[in-house]
This record gives structure tokens, sequence and C-alpha cells, in this order.
């Protein structure tokens, strides 16, 4: 069974990455190889002679399936939420507060602006939501699809590793801090900023040097599949702050309650839908509904929603058989307990499966000690942040940033693989280098 759900989830891999080749869509896979390996684990339970004990123990036994589905409802109900603000502000054509303010049509000069918005915005907000609303402003930015793309794997880049410094960026640095393995948050912002700024800085360098000529942006038009409707300056600008304001509060929420962020999320979210609906409310049935979070909802991308839920649900059922924490007991050894190379393949695993249990994986091999590399804010905690947050770049789905993106522009991960993975490596191995040259 422990091998089977090893092929399983390969296969399941396999199928994903070759989504278009295959015209299956990634969450059709995702799902089903997710509900398989939730299947082979309840049977390898007790080898499914005492079948109800085992059902019982798998869905509420230590680590079940309803303890994983709690932390993966927190993360779906978030970007519910997340898109559905972003895609309310975009009804309201609220970020042509930003892109009417972009005059430049150079293809260098608007990648280095995309890029250092998002880094910053991703520290404040946080890499997934960022990435979601950068992507909405790409597309008023940026006509072509393709080189759309190069944009977007540039966003998804610059929202890891703007993630990463910041406590509330990245949920694995947010894990960490909570847990108390990096509890003081300046020291973290101030030992963490340089090589995750240098992880963006290099591969967008190297971009910015082939990628030349001008951008031609979308002509406005309305149309079924998004309609675009006439708001007054002050509507759009209104929406836009209180949308902004709303997302920026979800961490201050979370810090402050020490509630779940998605619900910081919805809180955001039913304020927002009941200002709209205040704001709205003297208009035509007609002119409401496409202004309303009811008509925005009918644009949100469900089957992104479903194929983080199967993905999640797959790597959950791996982290039950003990296989993440196996590899990285594995690591350990065979580094002999290197911090560096232990955290760098980390790092790069965090591109095949989700960083969150592995990341988890680590906190549970290695206790807080008083003194050294493992004791709280060590150097090993500070670079196992940067690595499991920047690290899954490499890879389109490995990051929720990257899937995000994916999901939203329906990026290959065969052209991410050939276009982007190479420069997020780069960028990745250099902020390692320049961490690695900081503290030796």
């Amino acid at each position: 069974m422990a091998t089977l759900i090893i092929i399983i989830f390969i296969l399941g891999y396999v199928c994903i990455a070759l989504e278009h080749p295959l015209k299956i869509d990634k969450a059709a896979s995702a799902l089903v190889t997710g509900m398989l390996c939730w299947t082979i684990y309840v049977f390898s339970l007790d080898g499914g002679h005492d079948i109800i004990h085992t059902i019982e123990h798998g869905l509420n036994g230590s680590g079940g399936l309803y303890h994983h589905m709690f932390d993966i409802a927190n993360i779906l109900f978030f970007l519910l939420g997340a898109m559905t603000i972003v895609e309310l502000v975009d009804a309201h054509e609220g970020f042509a507060v930003i892109t009417d303010r972009i005059k430049t049509k150079n293809a260098s000069k608007l990648l280095w602006i995309i890029c250092v918005l998002t880094f910053f915005f991703s520290a404040a907000l946080d890499n997934l939501t960022t990435t979601i609303v950068m992507i909405s402003l790409l597309r008023k930015l940026i006509e072509d699809v393709k080189t759309r793309w190069i944009f977007v794997g540039m966003v998804v880049i610059s929202a890891n590793a703007g993630g990463a410094w910041s406590p509330i960026g990245d949920v694995t640095t947010t894990m960490l801090w909570i847990k108390g393995q990096l509890p003081n948050v300046p020291q973290i912002i101030t030992d963490l900023f340089i090589p995750s700024l240098v992880s963006m800085i290099v591969p967008l360098t190297i971009l910015s040097l082939t990628i030349k000529g001008e951008i031609s942006r979308p002509i406005k038009q309305e149309n079924l599949d998004h309609y675009i409707n006439p708001t007054t300056s002050a509507e759009r600008t209104f929406v836009f702050f209180l949308g902004i304001a709303g997302l920026i509060f979800v961490p201050i929420f979370k810090t402050h309650t020490h509630l779940p962020p998605f619900m910081g999320m919805m809180l955001s979210l039913g304020i927002l839908w009941t200002v709209t609906e205040i704001m709205h409310k003297g208009k035509s049935k007609s002119q409401k509904h496409p202004l309303s979070v009811i008509g925005v909802l009918q644009k949100i991308d469900t089957a992104s929603v479903l194929f983080f839920l199967g993905i999640l649900l797959a790597v959950g059922a791996l982290q039950e058989f003990g296989h993440l924490r196996t590899a990285a007991e594995k690591l350990d050894t065979f580094f002999n307990g290197n911090i560096f190379s232990i955290n760098i393949i980390i790092g790069l695993l965090s591109s095949i499966v989700d960083n969150v249990p592995l990341v988890a994986a680590a906190q549970g091999m290695y206790d807080i000690s008083t003194t050294g590399d493992f004791a709280a804010n060590g150097r090993f905690w500070q670079f196992l942040a940067f690595c499991a947050g920047t690290g899954g770049s490499s890879l389109i789905i490995g990051s929720a940033a990257g899937v995000a993106a994916m999901g939203l522009e329906k990026i290959d991960f065969v052209w991410y693989l050939k276009k982007i993975s190479w420069l997020a490596v780069v960028g990745y191995l250099s902020g390692a280098l320049v961490f690695y040259l900081m503290f030796v």
C-alpha cells in the first residue's frame, strides 16, 4: 500500500503536468489522485480486517482526514474570498486606479514595475492574494497571452520571494512564526529581506535583458464573457481602496484574534458585499447584477478551487503514510546534518509537493534548542523559511501563487518548465548563496 500510494501520486502528477496534451483538466486529475490516495490510506490502516474501525480512525484519528480537511478548508475559503474580492474590484474597474497611472508601454520597464510592486505587496498581503491581484492588473495592461504569461511567471517568482521575508507573506513563514521557531519579527525581516530580494532581482535582470519592444494593451469592450460596466470615478476609487484595505486587514485580523485567515477574508468580503449592495441599491437590476457579489461569483474559477482540494488531499495522504517525514530524515542522514544543503533540497522538493507538509515535517524532526542553529530565530529556521518560500517557484504547481496563476491564466505546465523554471532556480540558488555568505 505504501508503494501503491506513491505510484498513484506520481501518475496523477504526470497527468497534471501533461494536462494539455492529454486534454484532461488538471482539476479532474487532482481530484482522482486525492480521493484514491485517501482510499488507499484508509484500507492500509489495519489491513482492512475491521473496516468500520479503519474508516473511523482514518477520518477522526490523529492527523486523519477531518484534520487535514480543516487545514485545506482554510486555504479553499481563503482563496474563494480573495478571488471574489478581486473580481468585485475588477467589475467596478477599480484596477484602473493603478493601470491608468502606469503609462509606460516599454516591456522591460513594465516588467520591473510589476515585479517590484508584487514583491512588496506580497509581504504586506500574502503571495496568493498578491498573485491574484497582479494577474487582474496584467489583464488590463497586456493583450498578447504568451507575453502576459512571461509577466505572470515573474509575478509568481516575485510573490514567493516577497512572501518569504514576511511573517504574514507566506504560509510557511507564518507557520514558523506562530509555532515559535521564528518569534522575532524584526529579525525575520532583517535577515531574510536581502536574500529574498536577490532571488527576485537575478531572474528579473536576466529576463529584462531579453524582453524587448512595446506592450500592446487590450481594448476595453463589452461582451458576454466579461461584461464591463460603466462606473463613476468615485465608485472605482472607493471600491478599489476598500478592497485593498480588506485584503490588508486579513493578516491584522489573524494577528490579533488568532482565528484562521479565511475568517478575516470572509469578514472583509462580507463588508465589501454590504457596502456595494448599498452603493448600487438605486440602480436597476440589469445595472446592479454585474456589480454585485452574486454577479461576480459566476466568473470565479471553480475548477482551480477543486484542483487545490485534490492536490492538497493527495499530499495529506502522503504525509499520513509518513513518506514526507521519511524523506526529511533521509536528507538529514545523507547530508550529515548540514543545514544549508538540507534546506536547499527541501526548497526544491517544495516545488514538487506542497511546502506546508514539508515544513511541518521539519518542525517535527527538530526541536527548538536553547542555542545554535536550531534555537529560536536560529539559522536553520531562517533558511528553511527562505527555501520553502522561494523554492516552490521552480515549478508552477510548487506554490499557492503558481497554482493560482496556472488556474487563472491556464498556463501550461510544460511551457512554464521551459520558459520560467530555470530563471526561478537561478534566482533561488542566488538568494541561497547570499544567505550563506551573510551568516557563515
